[in-house]
């Protein structure tokens, strides 16, 4: 993740990182003829869901963290494409756009406010330097763990939902996998969040000295992402799975 916070937004969000799942999804009428593939994807995606989330726990870099997210939910798409689930992964691909897009802008946000710096070990106490960051990267936590009546609850629910209604074999395999993930998941997200702007502040005075509340711009970024991490599960659940689902 060497790259610029806002560039890392968007291809993480919305480009290349996710082109390989809106590839499998535009591919459906030809995967849904090969039933030995589809359990070959199943099976692949649950355990690039476990993988990466189990990643994402021993990170330290900021961004990082964020990034392995990234692939865990991938993984998430993927293995719900294996069982023929693929509006409802295009659903999660979207949800997933607004809340991973927010927090990688919060992550620029934040290394920017403190010169560059891209340790968690060395934040620490910048809830009241950054509390507009903090609101919208809280939200963007949130969804990303799939709080109910975020985004991220919506689409990641009825995956695992799918998933576990499935009769496949691989069906069990991934279900099993996906509700670790989910587990592991909340766990980095709460890290992440500690460890920045709970605590003692283990940030050094020079950088201090300049931290400072994001501008007018950028905030305006943050607040409409954090609308779409909020509002978009419920607003786009008819869309993209059904008319009248309970979901």
């Amino acid at each position: 993740m060497e790259g610029p916070t806002p560039v890392s937004a968007l291809i993480h969000a919305a480009t290349m990182v996710t082109a390989g799942v809106f590839l499998l999804i535009r591919c459906s009428p030809l995967l849904v003829c090969t039933p030995s593939m589809l359990s070959i994807i199943t099976i692949i995606g649950a355990g690039t869901a476990f993988m990466a989330a189990t990643s994402g726990i021993f990170q330290n870099d900021l961004k990082k963290v964020i990034a392995y997210s990234t692939c865990s939910q991938l993984g998430y798409m993927v293995f719900v494409c294996g069982l023929s689930g693929f509006a409802v992964s295009l659903f999660h691909l979207s949800t997933h756009a607004f809340f991973k897009a927010l927090l990688f802008l919060g992550a620029g946000a934040v290394i920017h406010a403190v010169v560059s710096e891209q340790d968690m070990r060395k934040f620490g106490g910048l809830l009241g330097l950054l509390p507009y960051t903090y609101a919208a990267f809280f939200v963007g936590s949130l969804a990303l763990m799939g709080i109910p009546f975020l985004s991220g609850f919506y689409s990641k629910d009825f995956i695992l939902e799918l998933v576990s209604s499935s009769v496949l074999a691989s069906s069990n395999f991934a279900y099993m996998l996906g509700l670790i993930s989910a587990l592991f998941t909340s766990y980095y997200s709460f890290r992440l969040l500690y460890l920045t702007f709970f605590g003692n502040s283990r940030t050094e005075r020079l950088a201090l000295e300049h931290t400072h509340e994001l501008s007018g711009r950028m905030a305006f970024a943050l607040f409409v992402l954090t609308l779409g991490s909020v509002f978009l599960g419920v607003c786009g659940r008819d869309l993209f799975v059904g008319i009248g689902t309970d979901t």
